[in-house]
């Protein structure tokens, strides 16, 4: 498949490795596809999150990702569930926290160092490369592009899209900046 990825998308790849190398995360998650793509200068993705405005909210989209971190990879719908039958994400997250120390949530991170450099990808960032072949095919589109990425993020549920969806980048939304059609010619639910 990563023969079919164009310079940017692979850029976007070596990217989220890079970020995750970063932080010592064991495994390249859906986050750091994310934060590779807003790295990212040049080409189609780019531009639709600048016209979304999320190149210049890039804190905040920061701080979200590291907020859904702490709750575990939690969503906010998640957190609002729980509610609805009575459990307090929070206050579970805060009595962890106390216990085993800031962001013991967040897992991943920081743990025992891998010998080689290699870091796997998560099963979600997996899935993420996988729907962006399906979109790319679905807009008969010969190569994956990073913009194809970006749709695959937004149109896969999870901690990712919802922190897209909070500051304003919908599937519909990127779809528009990208190619002025809302979401014709793309399937949303490919996958």
């Amino acid at each position: 498949m990563f023969e079919r990825f164009t310079k940017g998308a692979r850029a976007t790849v070596g990217g989220a490795v890079a970020h995750a190398e970063r932080v010592d995360a064991d495994k390249v998650s859906e986050e750091f596809l994310l934060l590779a793509l807003l790295d990212q200068e040049g080409g189609r993705a780019p531009f639709a999150l600048a016209a979304l405005g999320l190149t210049d909210r890039r804190e905040s989209v920061e701080a979200a990702l590291a907020d859904a971190r702490r709750r575990g990879g939690m969503t906010r719908a998640d957190a609002d569930a729980l509610a609805d039958i009575g459990i307090d994400l929070g206050a579970i997250v805060s009595r962890v926290e106390e216990t085993h120390g800031e962001g013991a949530l967040g897992g991943g991170r920081g743990g025992r160092r891998r010998r080689t450099g290699h870091r796997p990808f998560t099963p979600g960032a997996k899935k993420i490369l996988e729907r962006a072949l399906r979109i790319a095919v679905g807009r008969g589109d010969r190569f994956i592009g990073e913009e194809h990425l970006l749709l695959a993020l937004t149109a896969s549920p999870g901690v990712v899209a919802d922190v897209l969806a909070e500051h304003g980048a919908t599937y519909g939304t990127v779809s528009h900046a990208l190619y002025g059609d809302g979401e014709a010619g793309g399937d949303r639910e490919a996958g």
